[in-house]
């Protein structure tokens, strides 16, 4: 009888069964205790679910994307009263619009279009932004509904009516949509849509910049390949979803016409639609820039020709991330309002830091999960660009500060302010846990992982599985080992084959818990992964400040409103004008109540007294109304005599509030006469 070895004894790390065979499919059987990959995907599956609540809660909270054009004034103005048709409306707006046919609606009582149906003309003038539509000739008495929708210059939809009345109010049909624009499926799809494509932007220029600029050993890693390569496709995706959905955005609200051509069409005429294109395009050179760090790059040995295409990557790389960069700069906040030539590279400057710090605080996050091999040279490294990111983020984030807020008053009365005040929290949040790492960082030492003890063990085992597969040959048909026909000759590559993937397992599983006794490996990893769920949290205010309306164009578009709207001192006007016509009996006094002195209809009465005090009767009398601020009128009022010296005449119409200026026109003969006025507030 030959004598057999011992056969060895299972082992954590997928050795040979008691039979000596190996376990099934020729694969080691599942390492127990802490699997080597489950720290990494908890951490990416905590944060993916810290970003999807922190979005949903954002989102159920935001509404539609609010207004960043506001409407501060028109013509009628909004419940306004005229005597008569005007020949056109125009609307006032806070900052540049993009308008086309059917923005400015005009519909009356029966929800028929009452204006010529023409583009809006637009008469602005300097700082002024205006826009006006034609009306139809004849139109009715009766309530008068303008619907209007537009783009604001910086990409959000904005929309809104009033109404105003002719001769006198009246019922109307006009059914105008709940729902604003922007709003519904279709601008929650798209307000995630921007959430992603930051998400994708951070990831893919600061894992890039990360491998590039502090661990240039990670371009062979895989998954800090995997990382940049999810964050192109991110962003990409996110980009073609927005360009898609743009349409029905600004636009129906229906998911059926992002795919209308010809509103596709039209959506690339516009700055927002540029844009985007803009990024698809660029996105193909970083596809090329990403082929080369992870291909040419990755696999260069010699030192020069490695150093001189570091410097030719970080080159063509930044001008490419500043590239994505300018086409969020250009068509969002920074492209609109005051000093708009510094706010877009400031912006750029903003974006790019950002990337750089979260980017690689990910990327970080990544190599400590998934990689044994970064050093504390480059965690240091890093420690340094992140320093330097956030005094970069300090600087831009003050002056952007100032200039969309603009007021104390803007920053805890206004939408914006208030986020911004929780986004500086969240930044001091993140710098503290951040002052944790770098105490982390200052302790972490590169002792060598020691494996010897592995290695010795792996060949012992290795050595009796040998002797066990050598006398395999001999009992392959007892033990059932090979299928009938098989010889030792056989099993024996098959054997070696798995003996390999064991060896490498074993010492992957021995380094993992040499690094893992690491108490300063670990304590960085922990508050690392801190870092990061603050970073999401982060990432999601800050991508909501981008969709909602500034804190100065908020102020301003309520204080432009106001001031239009503003009621003057109510309760009937009293006046007393002196006149001299400069003929026999041509002085006296004319007096004059607007009752209730407020727009809309009022009762006008005139006394005219002689320069004896006693009432005068004159051959004529008119008197019209002026707002010359609104450029309104003159509109004139022809009052009935009463009696001896009193006029008067009833449902006078008055548009507005403002400051009016009333005109009396007295003749007394033939050939003496006298033009008098007077301003009043009437509100």
């Amino acid at each position: 009888m030959t004598a057999t070895a011992p056969r060895p004894r299972p082992s954590r790390t997928g050795q040979p069964s008691r039979t000596g065979r190996p376990s099934p499919a020729g694969r080691p059987s599942p390492i127990r205790g802490r699997s080597p990959i489950r720290g990494p995907f908890a951490a990416v599956a905590l944060l993916a679910a810290l970003f999807s609540l922190v979005s949903g809660l954002l989102l159920a909270g935001a509404g539609p994307a609010a207004a960043h054009a506001a409407l501060t004034g028109s013509d009628p103005q909004d419940g306004a009263v005229v005597a008569t048709a005007p020949k056109e409306v125009t609307l006032t707006f806070s900052e540049a619009i993009a308008v086309g046919d059917g923005s400015i609606r005009v519909l009356d009582p029966s929800s028929k279009r009452a204006d010529t149906g023409v583009e809006p003309k637009d008469l602005s003038d300097g700082s002024t932004v205006r826009y006006g539509v034609e009306l139809l000739p004849g139109l009715p008495d009766g309530t008068y509904t303008v619907a209007w929708q537009a783009i604001s210059a910086d990409s959000h939809p904005i929309s809104g009516a009033f109404t105003f009345s002719i001769g006198a109010p009246s019922e109307t049909t006009v059914a105008l949509p709940s729902e604003e624009v922007g709003g519904g499926a279709v601008g929650t799809v798209y307000g995630l849509a921007r959430y992603i494509a930051y998400a994708g932007f951070i990831l893919l220029v600061g894992g890039a910049a990360f491998v590039l600029g502090c661990w240039p050993r990670g371009a062979t890693a895989r998954p800090m390949q995997r990382l940049v390569v999810r964050g192109w496709i991110t962003l990409t995706a996110a980009t073609l979803a927005m360009l898609l959905l743009r349409n029905p955005y600004t636009g129906s609200g229906k998911f059926a016409d992002a795919f209308d051509l010809d509103g596709l069409q039209a959506v690339l005429d516009t700055k927002p639609g540029a844009a985007l294109v803009s990024r698809l395009l660029l996105l193909g050179a970083a596809a090329l820039f990403i082929a080369v760090l992870f291909g040419t790059y990755a696999r260069r040995e010699d030192a020069v020709e490695k150093r001189d295409l570091t410097f030719g990557l970080a080159v063509g790389g930044g001008v490419v991330a500043a590239g994505i960069a300018a086409t969020w700069a250009m068509s969002e906040h920074a492209s609109t309002g005051i000093q708009a030539g510094i706010a877009m590279p400031v912006d750029v400057l903003h974006l790019l830091a950002v990337a750089a710090w979260l980017g690689g605080l990910v990327s970080l996050l990544v190599a400590l999960y998934r990689t044994p091999d970064i050093g504390s040279e480059a965690v240091r490294r890093f420690s340094r660009v992140a320093f330097g990111s956030v005094l970069v983020l300090a600087a831009t984030g003050i002056y952007q500060s100032w200039r969309q807020v603009g007021s104390w008053s803007a920053l805890t009365g206004t939408r914006y302010g208030q986020l911004l005040i929780v986004k500086v929290a969240l930044i001091a949040l993140l710098l503290a846990v951040a002052w944790f790492s770098r105490r982390w960082t200052g302790r972490l030492t590169d002792a060598p992982v020691s494996v010897g003890a592995s290695e010795a063990s792996v060949a012992s085992e290795a050595s009796a599985s040998s002797v066990t597969s050598q006398a395999s040959g001999a009992s392959v048909a007892s033990e059932g080992a090979a299928e009938p026909g098989e010889t030792a000759d056989d099993v024996a590559p098959e054997r070696a084959a798995q003996l390999a993937r064991q060896r490498a397992a074993l010492t992957a599983t021995k380094k993992k818990r040499i690094r893992d006794a690491d108490a300063e490996r670990s304590g960085l990893r922990r508050s690392v992964l801190a870092e990061a769920a603050v970073a999401v949290v982060l990432l999601a205010v800050t991508t909501l400040l981008t969709s909602t309306e500034p804190g100065r164009t908020e102020e301003e578009a309520k204080g432009a409103s106001a001031a239009a709207t503003a009621p003057a001192a109510s309760g009937p006007v009293n006046l007393s004008m002196p006149f001299d016509t400069g003929g026999q009996n041509g002085k006296g006094t004319v007096r004059i109540d607007i009752d209730p002195g407020r727009s809309g209809a009022n009762e006008l009465h005139v006394w005219i007294d002689g320069s004896d005090g006693k009432p005068m009767d004159v051959p004529e009398l008119k008197v019209a109304l002026t707002l010359e601020a609104q450029e309104i009128g003159p509109l004139p009022v022809a009052p009935d005599r009463l009696a001896e010296g009193h006029w008067s005449a009833s449902n006078v119409q008055i548009p507005m509030a403002g400051e009016w200026k009333v005109d009396v026109t007295v003749r007394t003969s033939d050939i003496d006469q006298v033009t008098i006025d007077k301003t009043v507030k009437i509100g």
